[in-house]
């Protein structure tokens, strides 16, 4: 991160303006509707920003900048085509330590600014850092077609009643679960209807109506897809950015985990092959007794909860103690990875069905009904099975799977790290103990992973080194 976002509060503080021309017009625009007084400097000044700053408090100077001008000031910009005056001004600011701006000149600024959605009290701002401004504005074009004018009016409304509330609950859980339920209700449907008055009414009565000593915890058992965060659903996305608590497990990118509300607790328990950073028994625990505390919990796991994720047996202890959840599906690897791998599950020349498979059972064995994964025409998934490779692709050729059937081995799919391997049951093995592909990855067996060359998306991202493919999923990103 480049800068760090902050609001500056210039209510009632000095704002040096050094430029009189259009740019300047805009900063001042700004620069005034924060109620700051600004002082304007240049030999030209625009007609209507003199106007404008005048009316506001200010001052347009007609003249020659003088360092002298930036004693007890609070904000600088630097808004003229003069370059060695942009750079004085610049020295004059960080001899006086005073933010500065200096309009397209990013090495000359202590601040920027972003392109703005103006909902005040609701304000955001985007920014790229100087990069790119014209993506910063089709960004905050985006936001304000996504952001009703309605936000506005509402985040009036709470500021109203934002010490009621403060006076009745005494814990920030306690507010933070109050204002959520209130800002996703029926309170905020009827100020985007424009009905102002009767969500006053509505929330003063749903305050009077709250019991401040409920404790009311729930868990939120959500699938964070294989990797990729553009994998994530929107309920995902909006569980994951309420909960007090986040217990993530190893198959959970970064990317992932960054997208949890900011604020909240994060621990890690993941599970790795005779490594195990909480047990399953302690992970249960951790979210009925987080829960009991009247958190918000968030499970989030990698793939799916229910697809060899063991979520069944953590809401089954939840169940015990009645208490409440609720269950987020994701996207699981082997639809996601195959798919970012170019190998389709099903094709009607090759595979009619397929088989989800875990090559790891309870009891670290893979006594597996081979016999069910080795009819024609259907693509086998295994899960976990990368250190157990060399025994199904032995015991699928001893039931009866041609030795020269298509494997392939996905690992870290859809991630920037993602790699594919590609072989056969007889070889695949072998290539894998030459390439030592990391964990975790898959195991597609079947013909449709003969159509991989063809399909993968990653066009002349591509690298074919001996059957073992390298693509960047991200490689156009930039």
């Amino acid at each position: 991160m480049e800068y760090l976002p902050l609001f500056f509060k210039l209510d009632d503080k000095t704002a040096v303006l050094v430029g009189g021309g259009q740019v300047a017009l805009r900063k001042a625009t700004l620069l005034v509707r924060a109620r700051a007084q600004v002082k304007v400097i240049a030999h030209h000044i625009l007609p209507e920003l003199v106007e404008l700053v005048e009316q506001n408090n200010g001052e347009a100077i007609i003249g020659e900048y003088q360092a002298e001008m930036l004693e007890k000031v609070d904000l600088v910009i630097a808004a003229t085509d003069n370059l060695s005056l942009n750079e004085q001004v610049h020295h004059d600011a960080v001899a006086r330590h005073i933010p500065v701006n200096v309009v397209d000149k990013p090495d000359l600024c202590s601040f920027i600014f972003p392109a703005i959605v103006d909902r005040s009290p609701l304000v955001i701002g985007v920014s790229s850092g100087g990069e790119s401004p014209v993506l910063s504005r089709l960004m905050r074009a985006k936001l304000e077609t996504w952001i009703p004018q309605g936000y506005s009016r509402l985040g009036k409304l709470v500021g109203q009643f934002r010490e009621q509330v403060k006076g009745r609950f005494t814990t920030i859980n306690a507010r933070r679960t109050f204002w959520e339920k209130t800002l996703q209700g029926q309170v905020a449907e009827k100020v985007f209807a424009g009905r102002d008055e009767e969500a006053a009414e509505l929330l003063q009565a749903n305050l009077d109506a709250a019991d401040p000593d409920q404790q009311v915890g729930e868990v939120y058992l959500v699938g964070g897809g294989p990797g990729d965060p553009e994998l994530l659903t929107f309920k995902a996305l909006r569980l994951m950015q309420q909960a007090d608590i986040v217990l993530y497990d190893s198959l959970v990118s970064e990317e992932v985990v960054d997208l949890c509300r900011r604020d909240a607790d994060k621990v890690f328990v993941g599970k790795r092959r005779d490594n195990h950073a909480v047990p399953q028994d302690g992970i249960n625990q951790l979210l009925i007794d987080y829960a009991l505390q009247g958190k918000r919990v968030l499970r989030l796991k990698g793939g799916d909860p229910f697809i060899f994720g063991r979520g069944g047996e953590e809401l089954e202890s939840l169940k015990e103690h009645n208490i409440p959840f609720q269950v987020v599906p994701g996207i699981t690897a082997a639809s996601a990875c195959s798919t970012y791998a170019g190998i389709p599950l099903t094709h009607r020349d090759y595979a009619q069905s397929v088989k989800l498979v875990t090559g790891q059972l309870k009891n670290r064995t893979t006594d597996l009904n081979y016999a069910e994964l080795v009819h024609p025409n259907q693509t086998v998934v295994f899960y976990m099975g990368l250190h157990t490779l060399p025994v199904l692709a032995q015991n699928l050729i001893e039931h009866g799977k041609p030795a020269d059937t298509p494997a392939a081995v996905v690992s870290k799919g859809t991630t920037r790290d993602q790699q594919v391997l590609i072989g056969t049951l007889a070889d695949i093995a072998e290539k894998q103990a030459q390439a030592q592909l990391p964990a975790p990855a898959l195991i597609i067996v079947g013909e449709v992973v003969n159509l991989q060359e063809n399909l993968t998306w990653f066009g002349d991202q591509v690298l074919h080194n001996h059957g073992l493919v390298l693509p960047d999923a991200h490689a156009t990103e930039d």
